[in-house]
C-alpha cells in the first residue's frame, strides 16, 4: 500500500478503540491491523460488571460494541496478524501477512499471548521457522514443510503450501512439540515422533509483542512504558493489557487514549 498512515494500531480491543476515537477527533489517518473480534479474550468474557457508564453485558455484547466504534473511526481495517515492526529513518513498516504498510507511528494495543512457545520456537524462527505460509511458503517449494495450528487459517495456508508443490505435514491438534536442528530448523518432534522437516509454519492467532518490535523493554510480563504510553523505541506507544497488569478495560481505554495524546505530540513536533 502507498499511502502512510499517521498511526497503525496493532490490536482491536478496548484500548485500539479508545486510541482511534481520540486520533479520529485529531484528525490523523489511522490504519488497525486485528484478528476476527470473536478470537479476543473479552469476547469470551460470559459478563462485564465493573466498567463504569454501562450496564452489565457479556464479553461477546461488548466486543461488538467496540468493533462498530472502531470502524465508526473511519479507521482502515485490516484483518490479519501483524508478524513484524521494522523501525524505518522516519516511518515504520508493519508486515501482515504477505502484505506491508507504512506508519508514522505505531501504538501497541495487542493484548497478551498467553500461549506458551514451542521448545526452539524462539530460537529458529527465521531459521527454518515461521509464521506465515504465504510469505515464506515459496523459499521451501517442493520441500517437506509442517504446518502446526488448527483451525480454517492453518487450514487454509496448508492448502496454499500443497498448492505451490510442498509435501506437508498437518499438526491441527494441540500437543508436545519440539523443533531442533544445528544451523536451521530440521526436525519436528510430537508425542515422541521425530519428523524431518525443511520447515516449521506454526499457526496462532498472534505473534507475542515480544517478537513484533526490536528495542522494547519488558518488566514482570509487559512492555515498559512511561506516563505518557511511550515505549523505549521513540514513536511507538503502547497500552492496555500488553504493559502488564491490572488486566481491566478502565485501564485499557485510558491508556489507550493516552497513548493516542501522546502519538499526537509526536507527529506534530516531527
Amino acid at each position: 500500500m502507498d499511502q502512510v498512515f499517521d498511526v497503525l494500531i496493532i490490536g482491536g480491543g478496548a484500548a485500539a478503540t479508545s486510541a482511534a476515537m481520540t486520533l479520529h477527533n485529531r484528525g490523523k489517518s489511522i490504519a488497525v491491523v486485528a484478528n476476527k473480534a470473536e478470537t479476543g479474550s473479552l469476547y469470551k468474557a460470559e459478563m462485564i460488571t465493573n466498567y463504569p457508564g454501562l450496564p452489565p453485558m457479556s464479553g461477546a455484547e461488548m466486543t461488538e460494541l467496540f468493533r462498530r466504534q472502531l470502524t465508526e473511526t473511519g479507521a482502515t481495517m485490516i484483518e490479519g496478524r501483524a508478524l513484524s515492526v521494522l523501525p524505518m529513518e522516519d516511518s515504520f513498516g508493519v508486515a501482515v501477512g504477505s502484505d506491508y504498510y507504512m506508519a508514522r507511528s505505531i501504538i501497541l494495543t495487542a493484548g497478551i499471548t498467553r500461549e506458551k512457545l514451542y521448545p526452539g520456537e524462539a530460537e529458529f524462527l527465521g531459521r527454518g521457522v515461521s509464521y506465515c505460509a504465504t510469505c515464506d511458503g515459496m523459499l521451501y517449494r517442493g520441500k517437506t514443510v509442517a504446518v502446526v495450528g488448527g483451525g480454517e487459517e492453518a487450514a487454509q495456508d496448508a492448502d496454499f503450501l500443497e498448492g505451490i508443490g510442498c509435501t506437508v505435514l498437518r499438526f491441527p491438534k494441540p500437543g508436545h512439540f519440539e523443533i531442533s536442528g544445528g544451523l536451521k530448523a530440521d526436525t519436528l518432534t510430537f508425542g515422541g515422533d521425530a519428523h524431518q522437516v525443511d520447515c516449521v509454519f506454526i499457526i496462532k492467532d498472534t505473534v507475542s509483542v515480544t517478537k513484533l518490535v526490536p528495542g522494547l523493554t519488558y518488566e514482570n510480563g509487559g512492555i515498559v512504558v512511561d506516563r505518557r504510553m511511550q515505549t523505549a523505541v521513540p514513536g511507538v506507544f503502547a497500552a492496555g493489557d500488553c504493559t502488564g497488569k491490572p488486566l481491566q478495560l478502565a485501564k485499557a481505554v485510558g491508556e489507550g487514549n493516552v497513548a493516542a495524546l501522546s502519538a499526537c505530540d509526536w507527529l506534530d513536533k516531527k
